[in-house]
């Protein structure tokens, strides 16, 4: 085969050995065309929910694009998307009554974001500061990467970003230091929204904090009139054990992203769930208080139609208790590296299990990432670590077996790359 012309996301190709090519999904795994298989111990960058190519959803795709394609949102509307949108409102935490559609994370937090601002530009007096939690991610569109940790991935973008309040990480046994910095930022009234990836940091290090937390931090938004913003995007569809983290913090945010397990990963789709009252916001007869965002695809019925069979899965099969089972077993996993000096900072929530490998550097760009990612995928295990972090974030079709299997792989990877103290 001759150089591909494909730019891949996330890869310096400069350094990155042929990339594989992958002609078949089934399950839990990726399938090679060299016949191999290999285990998708990170659903795909957390996409996948109950396995790859769940029949259910592919019937709903054929099924859908028998009939229908791409049909403009503005202005026509099709049945797919509403009976999605009543779906989600019944689904989400109480009081989100509202849906918008788009079709990435990024996309859906965006929307976020200019609704918390015309929220207060319509209603007055304006607000205009973002309050965000250190070490966040929310994506890599302009906004996005304005509200996440500022560093590696956006340097080069420094000029296009806007500026933003944050908080410290609520780390073990400094959580008041995280509530006392963001009462102290909100007091003046002039935080739009504190946006927060509620119970686990993602891309940040599958950083973990306690549901409490939480509810302080919607609290102290409470007082002060601030929105808060739960990005739900990856922590969303049972991943931190419930269908949303904020459930575990008996919360309703103002505004909740979700996209990723919402099609149970097959197809792009994302949503942006609102309160009543920042709708009404933009409801008027005045036309300049219309909420100006669109996407091209919003709304796409196909994506829709995926969606919806994923919400008649969650309703028809088994899935809580499977994610039951799977949080079981990761915690489990975990505990063979108690006494095992070559890792440190074990910690799971739900579904999703994460472990420090200690070595002479850390951080996303230390040099054991990618010598790590070789290492499994020489075994048939997709884990892509972040930097030193391994994390574990499976199907949840995904067998015990399987997950010990997994387990073996990253304690002989200790063994061969770890350091003691």
């Amino acid at each position: 085969m001759s150089q591909s012309s494909v730019w891949h996301p996330f890869t310096q190709h400069a350094l990155e050995p042929a990339i594989p090519e992958i002609v078949l999904t089934e399950g839990a795994y990726l399938h090679k065309a060299d016949g191999t298989r290999i285990l998708d111990a990170i659903s795909s960058w957390w996409v996948v929910t109950h396995g790859h190519r769940h029949p259910r959803i592919m019937k709903a795709i054929e099924t859908t694009a028998s009939k229908l394609d791409q049909i403009i949102f503005a202005g026509f509307t099709h049945e797919p998307a509403e009976r999605l949108a009543e779906a989600l409102v019944s689904l989400a935490p109480s009081g989100l009554d509202r849906v918008f559609y788009s079709d990435s994370g990024s996309t859906c937090v965006e929307v976020a974001l200019k609704m918390a601002l015309g929220y207060f530009r319509n209603t007055g007096p304006p607000r205009s500061r973002i309050v965000v939690m250190e070490h966040s991610y929310h994506g890599d569109t302009i906004g996005t990467m304005s509200v996440g940790a500022r560093g590696v991935f956006n340097a080069a973008y420094e000029p296009l970003l806007f500026e933003v309040d944050t908080i410290p990480f609520p780390s073990t046994g400094h959580e008041q230091e995280t509530l006392d910095r963001f009462e102290a930022v909100s007091r003046d009234r002039r935080a739009a929204a504190l946006i927060v990836e509620p119970l686990v940091l993602g891309a940040g290090g599958m950083l973990m904090y306690p549901a409490w937390v939480l509810a302080e931090l919607k609290k102290i938004a409470e007082a002060s009139g601030t929105l808060l913003i739960a990005d739900e995007v990856m922590t969303g569809w049972g991943r931190t054990g419930t269908m949303f983290a904020c459930e575990q913090a008996s919360i309703s945010p103002d505004i909740l992203c979700t996209s990723k397990g919402l099609t149970g990963g097959a197809i792009p789709l994302a949503a942006t769930l609102a309160t009543d009252a920042i709708f009404q916001a933009h409801y008027s007869e005045d036309r300049k208080k219309t909420f100006f965002h669109s996407s091209s695809y919003t709304a796409n019925p196909i994506a829709c139609a995926a969606a919806l069979a994923n919400v008649e899965i969650w309703q028809d099969e088994p899935v809580t208790d499977r994610i039951a089972a799977l949080s079981a077993r990761q915690a489990a996993g975990l505990q063979r590296f108690r006494d095992n000096s070559c890792f440190t900072d074990s910690r799971v929530t739900g579904t999703i299990a994460a472990i420090d490998l200690r070595t002479g550097s850390a951080g996303y760009l230390a040099e054991i990432g990618p010598k790590l990612r070789a290492f499994f995928l020489e075994r048939g295990l997709l884990v892509r670590p972040l930097g030193n972090v391994l994390y574990l974030l499976p199907p949840y079709c995904i067998t015990g077996d399987e997950l010990d299997g997994l387990y073996d792989a990253i304690e002989e990877a200790g063994e061969r790359f770890g350091s003691r103290p």
